[in-house]
């Protein structure tokens, strides 16, 4: 056969019409087992495959989902990113990863160029809180989910996250527990809800357990980690020096780590240390990080799971999902249980 195979010649050879061909291929419900099994005979037999361009035309679906991340290098978001990777495939979907930065014009033009590649359905990681943008999208655009990050702005729109509030509340009150008064505080940009709310989380607490403050002991700008380093150098070089740091990121606790073995402090006799986020290098026998897990397997699994139920309904029967994970306190090495009050 010295032309390229098509619908047509797996027609011929099984006998049918290419319409049948087009319907088993599409998995149409009305046709018969039998007529099935004839079709799919032929088409092992000739070696023929269905255009995948074709077929997405004619059912207007590409069983691919759109990822957008603001840093794939960040370990949080390529960890999560791989278990998204792993899970669409059990769905049978391919995913588009693209990167956005933060602002609102960048997000359009990712959610426009993968809205050019057809995709189905779109997973949005990382997304500020003031984010206008989303809640155009969200009606005007193919589904969408966030994780990790939603938007206030857009507040009927999906998303799957951790109670990152509960979670630094509990982060407190466990360090409060080991008899720490004098806690520093690291945030990330506050313009994520993630870190507006661990923030939140952290100042709740503090009063509650009626811990020192002071201005000093907080950084909460938009910060970068050679920031992080000096803010911690110089905390501890000072009369203010606390006993335990409570780190928005599990990246920030391990810059803050480092600084404090450029001091000459022991972890955790000296000092204690605390992240958010649990990424897989937090387990390392030789950080041992004790931290807040935000449960990222359930999380990307969640968002996966939940914008596929989207894809398949009706746009106007969509109902509103908001997952909220209980946070998980893991305790490590970084923190010294000797000194707990129980």
């Amino acid at each position: 056969m010295n032309h390229k195979i098509s619908a047509y010649d797996v027609a011929k050879l099984a006998n049918v019409s290419q319409s049948t061909v087009s319907r088993v291929l599409n998995d149409h419900r009305n046709v018969k087992q039998e007529t099935r099994d004839k079709v799919h005979k032929a088409i092992k037999e000739i070696g023929f495959t269905p255009s995948d361009i074709a077929r997405s035309l004619a059912i207007n679906k590409t069983n691919t989902i759109g990822l957008i991340v603001e840093d794939i290098s960040n370990s949080f978001y390529a960890e999560t990113a791989h278990i998204i990777l792993k899970e669409a495939q059990k769905y049978n979907y391919e995913v588009i990863i693209a990167e956005s930065e933060a602002d609102e014009e960048s997000f359009s033009q990712a959610i426009l160029t993968l809205n050019s590649k057809r995709v189905d359905g779109i997973i949005v990681a990382s997304i500020r809180m003031d984010n206008k943008k989303l809640k155009e999208h969200h009606k005007n655009g193919v589904p969408i989910i966030c994780y990790n990050r939603r938007s206030y702005s857009a507040p009927n729109s999906h998303y799957v996250e951790v109670d990152n509030q509960q979670g630094a509340i509990e982060g407190v009150n466990y360090l409060a527990n080991l008899k720490h008064s004098k806690i520093a505080y690291v945030s990330g940009p506050i313009v994520y809800s993630t870190f507006y709310e661990r923030l939140e989380g952290f100042e709740k607490a503090r009063k509650i357990n009626g811990l020192k403050y002071s201005q000093s002991l907080i950084l909460k700008e938009n910060l970068d980690m050679d920031q992080v380093y000096r803010f911690t150098l110089d905390l501890l070089n000072s009369e203010n020096s606390p006993t335990a740091f409570f780190a928005s990121t599990d990246q920030i606790a391990l810059v803050i780590m480092d600084a404090i073995a450029k001091c000459g402090r022991n972890i955790p006799d000296d000092i204690s240390v605390m992240g958010f986020d649990d990424i897989t290098i937090s387990s390392n026998n030789y950080i041992n990080l004790t931290t807040i897990s935000q449960r990222k397997e359930e999380m990307a699994t969640a968002a996966i799971k939940e914008l596929v139920k989207i894809i398949k309904e009706d746009q106007k029967s969509y109902y509103h999902r908001a997952i909220v994970l209980k946070p998980l306190l893991i305790e490590r090495s970084t923190t010294d249980i000797s000194k707990s009050l129980t």
